[in-house]
This record gives C-alpha cells, structure tokens and sequence, in this order.
C-alpha cells in the first residue's frame, strides 16, 4: 500500500511544525481520518477498508517515515480503534466506531499502564468502586497521546476491589475527569500528550471494552506492540534513505552498514508482519518483545549512520534541521511504553523462571 499522495504531501512539510508544537494537534488527525488510514486493516463489516492488521501497521509506518509526531498520533488512534473491534461489547464499537474512523472523536490508548500490569512490572493506577449499575473511578494515567482538546475517549484498565480488572472507555466530559496541559517534551509536541486524573469518575457498564482484563489484555497485546513498532520501522527506512543518499565520495565505507542494518529491519518488519497475521504473538509474546527491541535497535542505529554520512553539517541548524528532528524521535523510540528496559527485564525474568523449573 502507498499513503494517500495529499496526505504524505502534507505531513513532509508539516513535519517540523507537528514536532515543534507549532501545528494544530486537532488538523494532524483530521488529515489522518480523511485519507481513510484509520479504516485499513479493519473489517468491512464494521465499517473499515479490509486488509490484515500488518496493512495498518505498514500504514503507521509510512506516516512516521514522514513524521514520528504524526505516526505516534496514528498509533495511539488506530490502537484504540483496535480495542473496539476485539472487544465483546458490540453495542460500544457501535456507539464509537464510526465518529473514530473520521476523527471527529480522538481515541487515546491509555493502556500502557496494564501492558506493563500483564508483564508484572508495575500495578494498576486506576481502582473501581461498584455503584449501581456500573462503578465510580480514582485514579491517574500520566502520559496519554491524543487527548485532543474537547472529545476524547481513552481507554484504562481498572483494579476492582472486589474482583478482577477490567479496561473501561472513559469519555472526556465525565464529571470529574481532568486532562493536565500538554507535557513539556522535548520535541512531537502537536501529539495532544498530557496525563489524567480521575476523581470518583461515574462510568456505566456500557463502557466497559473488556469485562477480564487479565484474560483480554494478552490477546489484543500483539496489535498494541505490533502498531507501536510502524513507528520504529518508518523513521529507520527514512534515516537510512538518508545515510544511503549522502554516503558518496569519501564515505562509501559506510555502506556495508548501511546495507546490514537494511537487512536486519526488512527481516524483523517481515516475522513482525508475519506473526501478526498469522495469529502466532498471543503465545509467543516474548518473540513480539524481542521483534520491538530489534526493530527499536535499527532505527537507532540507522540514525547514527546518517550522522555519520552527512558530518559535520548535521550540527548546523538549518541544513541539520531534519536530522535533528530524527535523532530526537530515534531517542524517544526506547522509552516508549513498554520501554525497552521494561522489555528486557521482562525477557529477564522469563529466562530466569525458565532456569528455576
């Protein structure tokens, strides 16, 4: 597939704006929903364009060659889209679906709290009270992108203390849901990314996308991680475009490099897209951790390779501009949740319970 050509026009020359914070967060995903990217990869019976999830990935992918701000914003929409369509409550999906696909809704994947919940790094942030038919909501998420200013669902998962967690669409006019201003980064800044509070937040069992946190989470997990790594595979083919464009006189001893990291992305993005669509990460998660970390290493490493083909005028700031642009999004890819820290100590501790049996 190949992004619509008005769309991949547009987000080349906004690029520097959506990471300087000088574009409008709410026209970014009005681009995006108009091109009909947010319909790719899901069922036309629900009103998407077909294709398998890989084709959404792919997507995300060519977006963030352009602009990692406009991929992360595609990852975080499409990954609550996603949450819809493998959720049990139909009359939701119904409720949102349609107003998600054309952007007049922002969805925000609050869920990166519960993926580290499932990994047993860390403990819920939100708790839930029964009250009535539905329960009342306390609790924080700290980073969130896509909180678009005035209609956002976002999706956390929940601690119930009187039974098992569940993940709950929580809209943004509740009463007593309250955004911070964006956070300060240091560059994606037209992303919508702020935190959450929630202050006995009254939520119907309507809004419930999944009843069983624990027995959901691991299923829907590949497309989370699978969309989050387009973002690592867009901005490694567009630096190493880059080293292979400027790698001429006096520096083609860097292409043997450049040619190995090549391989090593275009076979990570094919098990990833291979794994995805044939269903086989939901029992394989620690292959999917490992596909990320791989993916997240290339772009890394594919960033330092356009440093070094271009030199000295990497550090000037207007003919560096663009490099500066991706070494800044090569350096936020590790620390994306789950980071790969997070990762790493995950497979860590599989290994080491592996020994122990």
């Amino acid at each position: 597939m190949t992004l619509d050509r008005d769309l991949s026009g547009w987000l080349d020359g906004a690029a520097p704006a959506l990471d300087a914070g000088a574009a409008e967060p709410a026209e970014l995903l009005r681009r995006l929903s108009r091109s009909g990217l947010f319909r790719i990869g899901a069922a036309r019976d629900a009103g998407g364009a077909g294709g398998a999830l890989s084709s959404a990935v792919e997507a995300l992918a060519q977006v963030s060659e352009l602009s990692l701000a406009a991929g992360f914003v595609t990852w975080g929409h499409r990954t609550y889209i996603e949450y819809l369509l493998q959720s049990p409550n139909g009359a939701l999906r119904e409720r949102l679906l349609d107003g998600l696909f054309v952007g007049e809704v922002a969805g925000a994947t609050g869920l990166s709290n519960a993926m580290k919940f499932l990994a047993g790094l860390e403990e819920l942030q939100i708790v839930a009270e029964p009250e009535g038919d539905g329960f009342r909501l306390s609790g924080k998420l700290p980073w969130v992108t896509n909180l678009q200013q005035g209609s956002y669902v976002v999706a956390a998962a929940v601690e119930r203390r009187d039974g098992k967690p569940f993940v709950a669409s929580i809209a943004h006019d509740l009463a007593g849901v309250e955004r911070s201003p964006d956070l300060d980064l240091m560059g994606m800044r037209a992303t919508a990314t702020a935190a959450i509070r929630l202050s006995d937040v009254s939520i119907a069992r309507d809004d419930v996308i999944a009843p069983d946190a624990q027995a959901w989470l691991p299923a829907v997990r590949p497309a989370f991680l699978g969309l989050q790594c387009g973002m690592s595979i867009g901005l490694a083919r567009r630096t190493l475009a880059e080293a292979r464009a400027a790698a001429g006189a006096g520096r083609h001893v860097l292409q043997p490099e450049i040619d190995a990291v090549g391989e090593r992305l275009a076979a990570a993005t094919r098990a990833l897209y291979d794994g995805l669509d044939d269903g086989s990460f939901k029992g394989r998660p620690a292959e999917l951790f490992r596909l990320r970390i791989a993916l997240c290493d290339a772009a890394t490493a594919a960033a330092l390779l356009e440093l070094q083909a271009n030199g000295g005028k990497c550090y000037l700031t207007e003919p560096g501009a663009g490099f500066a642009r991706r070494w800044r999004e090569a350096a936020f890819l590790p620390v994306i949740t789950p980071s790969l820290v997070q990762l790493k100590a995950a497979l860590a501790a599989q290994r080491d319970a592996g020994r122990a049996a």
